[in-house]
This record gives structure tokens, C-alpha cells and sequence, in this order.
């Protein structure tokens, strides 16, 4: 991580990211957001895998102020938080993810 702080650092992806995926490797919800996502072939997905960040804890703090969960995926889109695995599956599978993400689109 750069030398700035979890809370800096987790802002700095949301903005310059169209897609951002909070997740863990080993997280079976977080695999089934990211296989949805990668069917739609979007160009700036970002995916950070937390259990690889040495500040997961303080991360996934600021997630939770921000989103209300600690729990991953979080899901970012066009700079807000979008949800998490179930309501990201259930929207790429109804195409209501593509429609939320052309009407946010900056």
C-alpha cells in the first residue's frame, strides 16, 4: 500500500476505478460477484483481494463505515457503493447491473 492511510487509499480506488470489488480469494461469495461481473466484459474492473493487504482490518473498518458491512464483496460503481454478492449476481443476472452502471456513468 502507498503511504497513505486505509481510508485514503480505499477513497483513491473508488474514484479512479469504474468498477471496484472489495473481496477476499477464499471467499465463495466474493468469487460468485466477480465470475457475474466478468460475463459482462467491462473494461476498469478493479478487484482488490483483501486478505493479501496488510491493513484488511482498518480496510475493512472504512468499508463499514461506508457501507454499513465489514463483510466482502463490497461492490463499488462510478464512485458509490452498489451491494454486495447477492444483490450484484441477482442484477447482472436481470441486466439491471448494465442499466444502474450506463445511468451512472461519468
Amino acid at each position: 500500500m502507498p503511504e497513505n492511510t486505509p481510508k485514503d487509499w480505499v477513497t483513491e480506488l473508488i474514484k479512479k476505478h469504474k468498477v471496484v470489488v472489495f473481496s477476499k480469494s477464499y471467499c465463495p461469495y466474493c468469487t460468485r460477484a466477480k465470475m457475474a461481473l466478468n460475463t459482462l466484459n467491462l473494461k476498469d474492473v478493479h478487484v482488490e483481494e483483501l486478505d493479501s493487504h496488510p491493513e484488511m482490518d482498518k480496510v475493512q473498518d472504512y468499508l463499514e463505515e461506508l457501507t454499513g458491512a465489514r463483510s466482502v464483496p463490497r461492490v463499488f460503481v462510478n464512485g458509490a457503493f452498489y451491494g454486495d454478492s447477492s444483490k450484484t449476481v441477482k442484477d447482472v443476472e436481470d441486466g439491471s447491473f448494465m442499466a444502474h452502471f450506463k445511468k451512472t456513468e461519468l
